[in-house]
């Protein structure tokens, strides 16, 4: 895949009083990811062209995608492929950077979410609202102890996008 051709179309930059290996082992680790991500699993071989797949609480696959980039404990880009029919065809690849700096006593993560092709805003509205929530949550976890309760849901903005590009959803 030819990265060169994504643009960023959502960018968050976090600091947590954490480690770069913490942040890392927490980005890439399935029992840490569930809970953060409310209940989600990540799952990923981490070496180019490995396997990067997100699971549902009860296992079902929810994302698929492919090890693009893998620089422990600094860089992580994977692309990151909703399951929904129809979603890539129409929309094309997500590419997801994960960029994880020290910065002093912190460390400072930055998420850029890229496509190969202009997405409209009310598609953007689910990363935009999703992004937030999932790295507050991750932040809290490694500072606290403790992962944020956000109840999640995709915004209907995006779902009625979807739905008139003939894209179904669950």
């Amino acid at each position: 895949m030819n990265i060169d051709k994504f643009k960023p179309a959502i960018v968050y930059t976090i600091f947590i009083a954490s480690t770069p290996e913490k942040v890392w082992q927490a980005l890439t680790s399935a029992e840490f990811s569930r809970k953060y991500f409310f209940g989600n699993a990540v799952e990923v071989d981490l070496k180019v062209g490995g396997a990067y797949i997100v699971r549902t609480p009860d296992g079902a696959l929810h994302i698929s995608g492919e090890v693009i980039e893998c620089d422990p404990p600094r860089r992580l880009a994977v692309t990151f492929n909703v399951n929904w029919p129809g979603l890539i065809e129409k929309l094309g690849p997500t590419l997801v950077t994960y960029e994880i700096e020290q910065s002093g006593d912190a460390v400072k993560l930055t998420l850029l979410q890229s496509h190969d092709r202009p997405i409209s805003d009310d598609i953007l509205s689910g990363g935009r609202q999703g992004w937030p929530a999932i790295l507050s949550s991750l932040k809290s976890l490694l500072e606290t102890g403790n992962p944020l309760v956000v109840q999640m849901a995709p915004p209907q903005r995006m779902l009625d996008a979807l739905k008139a590009m003939g894209i179904a959803t669950p």
